[in-house]
């Protein structure tokens, strides 16, 4: 689907391509059954410019546009989940300080952020709230000139490595963000082991105790946390995360395609049996539609059109579920093969799990996109 790409576009995902094919894919199973991301593919990650990708270059940034981060996200999703996650939360802070944060705040973070200097992470979640980001119950109050906060943030991703994280709580005025430290007093994080997907995610839950910042760290006013900052910051999130669904839906076509054409049962290649080649030919189909939802939402982002909401909703609900679908019928095309670790089936059933909850769950997503439909399909009325 090269065609649908401007030349550069192109160039550059065949770059990402390579990039992913020989330094992470390789490694996808051994970090997942370690699950932990090596410190040095972070550091690769960040030396080749793909973590400052989208940044601005005035603050050292690459500048892209939302389709070629897309594209990224789809390579490095294909490769690893685990991987992608990374550049998604952090990605999510550089965004979010860069829309709304103040010049210092820009000056200060952004550059060490496109460095991969600092990698940052997405501290909103907590034990009682999840999707409904306006339901956390992490305390910041006003101390002099600084700020107080006490909470507990959970499923943190990076979060166990994160030099910066982006906290969500709420004041007597409500809700808003800060930018905190990992070496502020107060801070800690604890491992958070044995999940479903994206194990290597290095994810973590993060206790704020009595933890003072300066007043210079306010992100948003209070008031403005979750409608402004954590909306924007969630909204690119659902964009790379229905990419990285692109890369899942890739990886499960290509494996079960494979894995029928050496597979024999019952005297024939199982991807003569009718069964199989139709749970491929869904692959195939939701692989294209996908994908291409998705290359509409990076459009729409990168012109600034007020419908890129919709669309990057859409394409992530879309992405997620149909990478779920097609996890699951290349685990069932595997077989019993597909659930051991001997193939990298059982990783992306996993992974695709995760996909259908964060950033927005599945059901969130299907309340949405109904006002959506609602609104752009009104009855008109009748004369």
């Amino acid at each position: 689907m090269t065609g649908a790409l401007t030349a550069e576009q192109t160039q550059a995902q065949k770059e990402f391509r390579a990039f992913a094919d020989h330094h992470i894919a390789p490694h996808a199973d051994t970090w997942h059954r370690e699950q932990r991301t090596p410190p040095e593919i972070v550091r690769l990650l960040a030396d080749e410019g793909l973590l400052g990708l989208p940044i601005a270059r005035q603050y050292g940034g690459g500048g892209c546009d939302a389709v070629t981060l897309g594209l990224l996200a789809g390579e490095l999703g294909r490769a690893c989940s685990s991987v992608r996650s990374l550049l998604t939360v952090h990605t999510m802070v550089a965004h979010a300080i860069e829309r709304w944060g103040s010049r210092a705040q820009k000056e200060t973070w952004l550059p060490r952020l496109a460095r991969g200097e600092t990698i940052a992470a997405f501290a909103v979640s907590e034990p009682d709230a999840g999707s409904d980001a306006s339901g956390v119950t992490t305390r910041i109050t006003r101390d002099g000139d600084d700020w107080r906060i006490d909470g507990h943030k959970r499923w943190t991703t990076y979060g166990r490595t994160a030099g910066l994280f982006l906290v969500l709580g709420r004041t007597a005025q409500g809700p808003t963000a800060l930018l905190v430290e990992r070496d502020t007093p107060g801070l800690r994080t604890e491992p958070i082991d044995d999940l479903i997907g994206i194990r290597a995610s290095m994810t973590a839950d993060v206790h704020l105790e009595d933890c003072r910042v300066p007043g210079g760290n306010l992100l948003a006013r209070p008031g403005l946390g979750v409608s402004h900052v954590v909306g924007a910051a969630l909204d690119l999130g659902r964009y790379t995360v229905g990419w990285g669904c692109v890369g899942i839906l890739d990886d499960c076509l290509e494996a079960a395609v494979d894995y029928a054409g050496r597979r024999r049962q019952f005297g024939s290649l199982i991807k003569e049996h009718q069964l199989v080649r139709r749970m491929i030919s869904d692959m195939y189909t939701d692989a294209r539609a996908a994908r291409l939802l998705c290359l509409e939402a990076g459009r729409l982002r990168d012109a600034r059109d007020p419908g890129a909401l919709a669309a990057t909703s859409t394409a992530k609900y879309f992405a997620a579920t149909a990478a779920g679908r097609a996890a699951a019928n290349a685990v069932q095309i595997h077989g019993a093969n597909g659930c051991g670790p001997d193939y990298p089936v059982q990783r992306y059933l996993g992974d695709s799990r995760v996909m259908e909850i964060i950033e927005g769950s599945a059901q969130l997503h299907q309340v949405g996109l109904a006002e959506y439909a609602f609104q752009d399909h009104a009855p008109r009325s009748h004369r």
